[in-house]
């Protein structure tokens, strides 16, 4: 009884907590601390890039010898905020599911502006496919996945070839697959300066924009939001699944109900995984595209 007891009063806890921005310091600290995180190895502040916001954490399985596949995880926060060590969470409950999984820091505004946090997420991704073998990963069997900016983040590394081809990658080759929750992937015009600012002037922004780039030789993606998000609206995943899908290309799009935009991703959490099966779904994506065939060069 005490244990039931506990479980339900964490769980209120971390509820309370959620209702609230995710990135407040009470609520992922939270998440965090009571994350399950027996047999996960972590390393934290590897360097990928110079700089203090050039540093990534590395979470892995004990169990893994070389052959899991790894999880490049992007974190959101509007491209004006966001550290990975907020995301502690995220990364043991993929590793804890067999992944090696990887989250870095980037650039955000007001030091940088559009594409640097692309152009730093596509060196996190190469540091990451270099060095995936010393820490049990399988560097063919390597994905993408984001919440909200970062889902964005990882769907232009998907869809526009520039960032990966810059450092050597290409998508289609060298992703198995990217998992975008709660995504801004077609969102003109822009509604507030700090966005105005971010993204350039007005006859930039349309190359900004990830559903503009699609041509049906994407990875496979799955994209996933909550129907009632506030933040990010949930016509962002159906306008781009729609593309993709019209094009040929690979792509599966899942809504969920009575979550938020927060919620989309603190759902991985182990008290919140009741609310929706966010990282359960996300894990059958990942393991059903791991050992996938794809192409050895570059799509037309």
């Amino acid at each position: 009884m005490r244990t039931a007891s506990s479980h339900i009063a964490r769980t209120w806890i971390a509820l309370t907590a959620m209702a609230g921005a995710l990135t407040a310091c009470s609520s992922v600290a939270i998440l965090n601390a009571i994350e399950p995180k027996g047999g996960v190895a972590i390393t934290r502040d590897l360097a990928y890039a110079q700089g203090p916001r050039g540093g990534l954490d590395i979470y892995r399985p004990n169990s893994a010898l070389g052959s899991a596949p790894v999880v490049v995880f992007i974190y959101g926060g509007g491209w004006d905020e966001g550290r990975k060590a907020d995301y502690t969470f995220v990364g043991a409950a993929l590793a804890a599911q067999g992944f090696v999984t990887v989250i870095p820091d980037y650039r955000i505004f007001p030091e940088v502006r559009w594409p640097t946090f692309l152009q730093d997420n596509a060196q996190a991704v190469a540091w990451v496919k270099l060095h995936a073998r010393e820490y049990g990963g399988d560097p063919n069997k390597l994905f993408l996945m984001g919440h909200s900016a970062g889902a964005y983040n990882a769907a232009m590394l998907a869809l526009d070839r520039r960032w990966l081809g810059a450092v050597g990658m290409e998508p289609r080759r060298d992703l198995r697959g990217v998992v975008g929750l709660a995504g801004p992937y077609d969102f003109l015009p822009l509604r507030s300066n700090e966005l105005r600012t971010i993204f350039g002037p007005v006859d930039q922004r349309p190359a900004t924009q990830p559903i503009n780039y699609v041509d049906g030789h994407n990875p496979p993606l799955f994209l996933a939001t909550d129907t009632a998000d506030k933040v990010v609206k949930p016509a962002n995943t159906t306008r781009l699944a729609a593309k993709v899908r019209a094009e040929g290309g690979p792509v599966e799009e899942r809504y969920y109900q009575g979550l938020n935009h927060a919620l989309v991703v603190g759902a991985i959490a182990a008290p919140l995984r009741f609310l929706a099966p966010v990282l359960k779904d996300a894990t059958r994506f990942i393991r059903s595209h791991a050992d996938d065939t794809v192409a050895t060069t570059p799509a037309a």
